[in-house]
């Protein structure tokens, strides 16, 4: 497992934007898919974005395409989640998680998980 640190999380009106970001503790994303997720209250936590440095593929829910931009940085030490136009509906606690061979779009599928930073978007 690995050692997840989110930031960036906050109160923004709609149309804003807010650049999360999932740091790894004492290790390197190198060997990992590391997957963003988000739950609202009431609901089942849903997948948002993934990216795998082993195959370099980059995943988006339909809901946040064009809206949402994963990344990592050289160091492959953080990921970060650029989310642009945001709406009501993108309020929700934000997590990211780490696995090395994940379905990517099942959170059941990761074992390493951050604490979550919180999102909410004002109409």
């Amino acid at each position: 497992q690995v050692q997840l640190v989110e930031s960036g999380g906050g109160l923004v009106q709609a149309g804003g934007s807010l650049r999360l970001s999932c740091a790894a503790s004492g290790r390197t994303f190198s060997t990992y898919t590391v997957g963003w997720f988000r739950q609202a209250p009431g609901k089942e936590r849903e997948f948002v974005a993934a990216i795998s440095w082993n195959s370099g593929r980059i995943y988006y829910t339909d809901s946040v395409k064009g809206r949402f931009t994963i990344s990592g940085d050289n160091a492959k030490t953080t990921v970060y989640l650029q989310m642009n136009s945001l709406n009501p509906e993108d309020t929700a606690v934000y997590y990211c998680a780490a696995d090395r061979t994940p379905f990517v779009r099942n959170p059941e599928s990761f074992n390493s998980w951050g604490q979550g930073t919180q999102v909410t978007v004002s109409s």
